[in-house]
């Protein structure tokens, strides 16, 4: 094999892949190198096949959507997602400090001081992944990574739930977790409060940060069972009365007598030296499909995330696409009423400039006067009840695929579904999703 071949075969997009840092049941985590900034990642490698095949692909699917969604100084951060025909790529956050797991295996016990430091930053991390309906459900110390400075990283979403995963009865019902780790009412089997379940975790870190071993710790299941129901623990004699007071009301086996993040906040155990985290909040998120990870392109064929520049359209990766649809609902792409702004999302099987092109002359024969910038669409013409106003915006997946944007700026919302249904008949050999309820 040339030298040639293996630069080729060592990159993925724009990052040169470099060693094995870790490696699961589904892939491989790398160490990778953005060749335009230099700066070092992580990107964790998906086999797509075995993915299928093991019927992974909603959790999956679920891990993007909840790493979309969460954007916290002590979350891994998730840059985008690639994909090929055999591969899913997870470009995240290099973490260099290892895990918290490992810095107390090799020294044991932790200061007080330092528990109560990690202890904040998770649970303002939880407390921000929670109000944007995120729900971890494996929190333990394996999952919970040290950057270069000895902050706490949240990481490994994979098991991790979204508010719209909340059945009638306002419960989660899906039992995971580490078993000792995991929450008395999530072994019951009878539904769960996700934040109550992911607060009892929280405790048991704060408990092994701070003793140096776990509260629920046998060899045999059914009695560890037993004991994480009863609550059955014991606090060593070295904690002060006021961790002892806070980790016994956290590690409460009846849930509806927890205490809540607030009350933690407000404990003076906890907020002693407390500086909350601040950050910029992320955008407004909105949903679409995110199939496309799963379809058959070929490996070359890696779609990366680029700024509109130049007069080019916007490039969606996959990371973009899941960023657009509401949860996992899929009805997302399509449309989206909005008070009175409604919203249509379609893709065609053609390049953006065609779509373009296409789009335009579609539109003029229909009695709309068309402007365009860049790889953006004005359309206004009269309707019996006024006049109506429609903007789209042209997106580009893949050299042969695209996804358009339409949006109702005046008008009426049925008079924007008829539009709708004698646009998309027009385009009818090149659209390749059409819904409208």
């Amino acid at each position: 094999m040339s030298r040639g071949s293996r630069n080729v075969r060592n990159r993925v997009g724009k990052y040169e892949i470099g060693k094995v840092l870790g490696e699961g049941t589904y892939g491989k985590v790398y160490l990778a190198r953005d060749m335009e900034t230099g700066v070092k990642r992580a990107i964790k490698v998906f086999n797509k096949e075995r993915v299928v095949k093991d019927k992974m692909t909603e959790q999956i699917k679920r891990e993007i959507s909840t790493m979309k969604l969460v954007s916290h100084p002590n979350v891994v951060h998730l840059f985008e997602v690639m994909a090929s025909k055999t591969k899913i790529y997870f470009v995240l956050e290099y973490v260099t400090g290892g895990e918290l797991f490992s810095k107390v295996a090799k020294q044991g016990k932790l200061s007080e001081e330092a528990a109560r430091k990690f202890f904040q930053q998770l649970i303002n991390a939880v407390d921000y992944c929670h109000r944007k309906g995120v729900y971890h459900r494996d929190l333990k110390l394996e999952n919970l990574l040290l950057d270069e400075d000895g902050n706490l990283k949240i990481s490994d979403f994979g098991l991790s739930a979204l508010s719209q995963q909340v059945r009638e009865d306002g419960l989660l019902h899906t039992t995971c977790g580490t078993p000792n780790y995991v929450a008395p009412e999530v072994l019951v089997d009878k539904g769960y409060d996700g934040a109550k379940a992911d607060l009892w975790s929280c405790g048991v870190v704060l408990f092994v940060l701070m003793a140096g071993y776990l509260p629920f710790d046998e060899p045999n299941v059914m009695n560890l069972y037993k004991k994480i129901y009863k609550a059955d623990f014991t606090c060593p004699e070295w904690f002060s009365s006021g961790a002892r007071r806070l980790i016994i009301r956290v590690l409460e086996p009846n849930p509806k007598n927890r205490i809540s993040i607030p009350q933690i906040i407000e404990s003076s155990w906890f907020s002693k030296g407390y500086k909350p985290a601040k950050f910029l909040e992320r955008k407004d998120v909105h949903f679409a499909e995110i199939d496309f990870l799963f379809t058959n392109q070929d490996d070359q064929d890696i779609v990366k995330h680029k700024e509109s520049k130049g007069g080019k359209p916007l490039v969606l990766n996959a990371f973009d696409i899941i960023s657009q649809s509401e949860g996992l609902n899929l009805s997302g792409l399509f449309e989206k009423e909005k008070d009175t702004r409604r919203e249509i999302r379609f893709s065609m099987k053609i390049s953006t400039s065609d779509v373009m092109t296409m789009m335009k002359d579609t539109a003029k024969p229909l009695g709309f006067s068309v402007r365009t910038r860049d790889y953006k669409m004005r359309l206004e013409g009269s309707s019996k009840t006024g006049q109506l106003v429609i903007s789209a915006e042209v997106f580009e997946v893949s050299p042969s695929l695209s996804v358009i944007e339409m949006k109702k700026e005046e008008g009426n919302a049925q008079e924007f579904d008829m539009f709708y249904e004698k646009y998309a008949s027009t385009l009818q050999d090149v659209l390749l999703t059409r819904q409208l309820s």
